[in-house]
């Protein structure tokens, strides 16, 4: 492929790029809007407050992940900050490369163990022991 060829691919490539970044830009500003009107801002996982000008850090997370599933009840969006943003994200690739192995907020860990299951009775006993 001589060098004009190479450019004139680069080029057209640049552009396609460069127009894709340009809307989802534009969509993204759309519902960012929105989120940050509907909502307060504070990060829905950590809680760390936002204001001015850090106000940059707080981003809009999709929940079922699908960046054009935006209802005008913002029903699938929550605010994150940048960091907790990026574990969700973490947290989705690898359970699509490894496996359902993490518990989620609002799932039921299942746990089991009652660490004062037998406090009362053993009060009982040691008072009866005093008594």
């Amino acid at each position: 492929m001589s060098s004009n060829k190479a450019s004139t691919v680069d080029t057209g490539l640049s552009k396609v790029i460069k127009e894709a970044k340009k809307l989802h830009e534009e969509r993204e500003k759309g519902y960012r809007e929105k989120a940050l009107k509907m909502y307060p801002w504070i990060c829905g996982r950590c809680g760390r407050e936002f204001s001015g000008k850090n106000l940059r850090m707080l981003t809009v997370h999709h929940r079922d992940h699908n960046h054009d599933n935006n209802p005008p009840d913002g029903s699938n969006w929550e605010l994150l900050c940048l960091y907790c943003h990026d574990n969700e994200h973490s947290r989705h690739i690898e359970e699509a490369a490894y496996g359902s192995g993490t518990v989620h907020k609002d799932e039921d860990s299942g746990g089991t163990h009652q660490p004062f299951a037998g406090l009362a009775e053993l009060l009982k006993k040691q008072e009866e022991k005093q008594g």
